[in-house]
């Protein structure tokens, strides 16, 4: 009987389709699908740009704060967040994190101004569902989240940095080098996985664990 021929798998391209995992497995996680290319023209005037979205995201924050006072007393009374709640808090999570790749250089189209899932973009977050949460950790949340406010902190600060070496690199090549761009999404990722602990979208304390995408 003769052999098949080994199946051989099409080539993937490494730079196109990641992920920021082995942290798949945390609640909140970021989803890489970029391809480097970036428009020198935006990149020229992406501050510029975001400025509708500076201001949207504002608003949009001050509504999320009086959410999260909410679901902090749901949550100790029910032990989990209301899924209505969850879900608007998790869609500004997403709609957060879609405009600082995009402030940040991270991504290259113009972000949405909603923070609906299953919507493609380059640099996204995907929100798992809400799940109970052990009461004397939402108490105390805030306590509990200093030292990850602390290191979100120092992310974000060298997030900036990337930013603006960055902004000089794809004035100059039209392209964000793969490691610059994968160190800002570690970064990202832990910020958002802090707010999302803070905020009760998850119970699961923020990782380091993991390569850059």
């Amino acid at each position: 009987m003769n052999k098949l021929p080994p199946e051989h798998p099409l080539p993937v391209d490494p730079e196109r389709v990641t992920t920021s995992e082995p942290g798949a497995d945390h609640p909140v996680h970021l989803v890489v699908t970029d391809d480097l290319r970036r428009s020198r023209l935006t990149v020229f005037f992406r501050l510029i740009l975001a400025i509708p979205h500076l201001f949207w995201a504002l608003v949009w924050g001050l509504a999320v704060l009086f959410v999260v006072i909410i679901a902090w007393f749901a949550a100790l009374i029910k032990g989990r967040v209301p899924d209505g709640m969850h879900n608007f808090l998790a869609r500004y999570l997403i709609y957060t994190t879609r405009l600082t790749g995009y402030t940040n250089l991270l991504a290259n189209p113009y972000p949405p101004f909603h923070g609906r899932p299953g919507v493609s973009y380059p640099i996204d977050l995907h929100v798992d569902p809400p799940q109970p949460q052990a009461r004397w950790t939402i108490l105390l949340r805030l306590l509990l989240g200093i030292p990850a406010m602390i290191l979100a902190y120092v992310f974000q600060q060298v997030l900036g940095i990337i930013a603006f070496i960055s902004w000089f690199v794809c004035l100059f090549i039209g392209r964000m080098p793969k490691g610059l761009r994968d160190l800002g999404a570690y970064c990202l990722r832990y910020q958002q996985q802090t707010y999302g602990y803070l905020m009760f979208v998850t119970k699961r304390y923020p990782s380091l664990a993991g390569p850059t995408p």
